[in-house]
């Protein structure tokens, strides 16, 4: 799909379609909706009159022209209150016109850019770019017979010259963004069969192929060696070869101590282990990966952007099987740094896999730190699908993730970290257990990786409820989710900038 920019009056533009909006509670319409009311002799302002446009976010009007204009439709899409207006709902109402065109066989348009009279032009013209995308994501080559319609161009109109620049970057940005999410959903919408660890190699390949940026693949062998007997154990019951993929962008080389790491679970399928799970709890356990698959979208999207901190993602990929070798309850094995985890569910493979990235992260040196997992149920229970639950050992740490997070529109929810919580996972033949009790098992999990920080600023990003969704709204198509790719990108940004 090709987004482009142009100046014009989008009344005057020849398109299938032109979308322009309209705010809730607006008597008559404004702007550009304003134009093309007086075009249509006051078809707009007489749908608001009637009460059949009401602005309401995300409501879609379609006004067929006959021939009055020179586009055969006109959307007028509804933005909610003005008092409301974010970025996020510019986003989610892009995606929502994207996918009602779609629907209606067109395969191009013209837009004006929402929300850019009250917000900055070029972040709205940004958020249509993502909204639009992210709203037109399928995931569907497996199906024999798929749906032929696509939205092959999406054209953004400004009569102001002036702004013509700062939209054309804003939609420069919003295409990497959206590739970089797009790619992390393709990942984890990917069959388990097909999506192995070293299939997450090749994609963590591809990226640095495409952007330059260093790789470094370890596998079995190089993990003994450095004594990741954490992640190994994980990794013994399958018949797949783990895999630990390290990427680095180094984007201010004389300066060592500006660093971040990113750290993914890349658990490529999980089956629970001998401690197997439910024939329902695994089905969807292909997308146990997705932590994994957005450090390698987040660092695709950051090489891009060049911004002044070095990066590195991490990414522990393996399944968790139940094979002749699997590692059984009531084992011990040791991580990289010495120390020792009793095992006391198979099932909680991924604070185990995550300790020894943690683990090999300190051992290059970073200093501030973000693992990203599909963790425990836990967090499920106490978040649902709304927020991502976020941990942490440094205050100020945690509420930079949380602030990069509020500016793309991703939600995260601060649980407590209490020190009172590590009785829980006490071991009477080992340094620690892997697993706590029922009660706060989203803490005692995130506690768990914490133990391996050291003195790094770590936060833990318990994705579980919302690295997927069983509905389509706004921008948000059902299946994965593409969640926190964006947070990521938005964070090292962030660092640049200080």
């Amino acid at each position: 799909m090709d987004f482009r920019v142009v100046q014009g009056n989008i009344a005057e533009l020849e398109t299938p379609a032109i979308v322009v909006n309209i705010f809730e509670g607006a008597e008559e319409p404004r702007g550009a909706a304003a134009v093309v009311d007086q075009q249509l002799d006051g078809a707009v302002a007489g749908l608001i009159s009637d009460g059949e446009i009401k602005g309401k976010r995300g409501e879609i009007t379609l006004i067929h022209t006959l021939g009055r204009i020179p586009t055969g439709r006109v959307i007028v899409v509804g933005l909610g209150k003005a008092d409301d207006l974010t970025l996020d709902v510019v986003r989610s109402v892009a995606g929502g016109v994207s996918r009602h065109l779609r629907s209606k066989h067109v395969t191009s348009y013209i837009s004006i850019v929402h929300g850019a009279g009250a917000l900055d032009p070029g972040e709205c013209a940004q958020a249509v770019v993502e909204g639009t995308a992210m709203g037109l994501y399928r995931f569907d080559k497996y199906k024999s017979k798929s749906d032929n319609d696509q939205v092959e161009e999406v054209t953004l109109a400004e009569l102001n010259g002036d702004l013509i620049d700062q939209i054309q970057g804003g939609v420069d940005r919003g295409e990497v963004i959206s590739a970089a999410v797009s790619r992390c959903r393709d990942m984890s919408n990917e069959p388990a069969n097909t999506m192995t660890p070293s299939a997450m190699a090749e994609h963590a390949l591809e990226v640095a192929q495409e952007t330059g940026i260093e790789i470094n693949v370890l596998d079995r062998d190089n993990m003994a060696e450095l004594g990741m007997g954490s992640l190994l154990g994980v990794a013994q019951g399958s018949d797949e070869p783990p895999k630990l993929i390290v990427l680095k962008y180094n984007g201010d080389p004389d300066n060592s101590d500006n660093n971040l790491g990113l750290l993914g679970k890349g658990i490529t399928f999980d089956s629970g282990g001998l401690d197997l799970k439910s024939a329902a709890g695994m089905l969807t356990m292909k997308g146990d990966m997705a932590g994994g698959a957005s450090v390698i979208g987040a660092m695709q999207a950051i090489a891009r952007f060049k911004p002044k901190v070095n990066v590195v993602g991490i990414v522990a990929a393996t399944e968790n099987m139940p094979g002749g070798k699997a590692q059984r309850p009531g084992d011990v094995v040791r991580a990289m740094n010495g120390k020792t985890i009793e095992i006391g569910n198979t099932d909680a493979e991924g604070r185990l896999v995550l300790a020894d990235a943690v683990c090999y992260a300190r051992s290059l040196g970073l200093t501030r730190l973000v693992d990203v997992a599909t963790l425990t149920g836990a967090v499920v229970v106490a978040l649902g699908d709304l927020a991502s639950g976020i941990f942490g050992n440094d205050q100020g740490w945690t509420d930079q993730v949380v602030e990069a997070g509020a500016s793309v529109g991703e939600r995260f929810w601060e649980l407590p970290t209490y020190s009172e919580y590590k009785r829980q996972y006490r071991s009477d033949i080992a340094d620690i257990k892997n697993t706590g009790e029922r009660g706060g098992g989203a803490i005692t999990g995130a506690m768990i990786i914490g133990e391996f920080a050291d003195d790094a600023a770590w936060a833990h990003l318990d994705i579980a409820g919302t690295a997927r969704t069983t509905r389509t709204s706004g921008y948000t198509i059902k299946g994965a989710t593409g969640v926190p790719v964006r947070t990521l990108v938005a964070l090292a940004e962030a660092l640049s900038a200080s």
